[in-house]
């Protein structure tokens, strides 16, 4: 099985999950997904996280979608598994599962629920980050999961674990990735987290994007990134004008639902959701796909 380094830099798209009519996993089109944003220039994908409807995947699927991945991927480009469970047992033993099916690193949440202070929070990302010698990123969001990783007690985990290398920072501060700069360094890659804040993070240090739009806009996503890593900001700021009314459904409680009805009205993918998300309806609906008229009528050629 062929597994590539884990680099830390680029555009990685938090994958949605694709599902059939019968709500099981459509293996067939995350394979198909998963390579048409790689040969759009993504660098990466991650797997089984927010975006991903990870909550309502069985153990047995999660390890079933990240083998699909890495085979769909053969190498070209790395398959990250988030690492997410009400159990701190449960998601060590899906980190060691991930690394058995050839992913190249891990991107390890909170718990889903249970919200504690820094010792529990502690105590459960330690034995995650220690199950394999997989390059591990953290996934700071404190918005969805009630858990806040303060920049200093970030450092403290890096000083501690060789194979922590990146952080996902989802708090939608952009203070934070300064912050982290000014503890860490070069020590960890910090990537934004929330697409409506991907100009500003890049101009206050990161160095990466996970990424939700991408999942049906890779180009444009990919184009923004490098207008902005390359300090073009004319053309960094007119492409962010243009997206930004699309990447705010990012930021949002039904982002989930909204992403993938943007996907399937391009063409890639389809709305469907597993319970108890409801894909859209009524106005909320029509405001959506208002919103994504308006964008296509004006796309740019990048």
């Amino acid at each position: 099985m062929k597994k590539t380094d884990m680099k830390w830099t680029g555009v990685i798209p938090a994958m949605t999950t694709a599902f059939k009519p019968d709500y099981s996993v459509d293996h067939a089109f995350i394979a198909r997904h998963a390579q048409w944003l790689v040969k759009n220039g993504c660098a990466g994908v991650v797997a089984l996280g927010s975006l991903g409807e990870s909550a309502t995947l069985r153990f047995d699927e999660k390890v079933g979608i990240l083998k699909t991945l890495v085979a769909a991927l053969e190498g070209k480009a790395p398959v990250v598994a988030g690492i997410a469970s009400l159990s701190t047992m449960e998601a060590a033993d899906l980190a060691r599962a991930a690394e058995t099916a050839g992913c190249s690193g891990l991107m390890v949440l909170p718990p889903y629920v249970y919200t504690s202070d820094w010792r529990e929070m502690k105590s459960h990302l330690q034995p995650v980050i220690r199950a394999t010698r997989l390059s591990c990123m953290l996934y700071n969001n404190p918005v969805s999961y009630k858990t806040d990783f303060l920049p200093w007690q970030i450092a403290e985990l890096a000083e501690a674990h060789a194979n922590l290398h990146a952080v996902k920072e989802s708090s939608a501060d952009v203070r934070r990735v300064t912050a982290l700069k000014a503890l860490c360094g070069e020590r960890l890659k910090l990537f934004v987290g929330v697409d409506d804040l991907i100009v500003e993070g890049v101009r206050a240090g990161a160095s990466g994007w996970i990424a939700g739009l991408v999942n049906a806009f890779p180009r444009e996503s990919v184009a923004l990134y490098n207008y902005a890593m390359r300090g073009e900001v004319k053309k960094a700021d007119e492409l962010y004008q243009w997206f930004l009314p699309l990447l705010r459904m990012d930021t949002v409680p039904k982002f989930v639902q909204l992403i993938k009805l943007v996907q399937q009205e391009v063409g890639m993918g389809h709305e469907r959701v597993r319970a108890p998300r409801c894909v859209m309806a009524g106005s909320e609906r029509k405001a959506a796909l208002q919103t994504l008229k308006l964008a296509l009528a004006k796309r740019p050629k990048v």
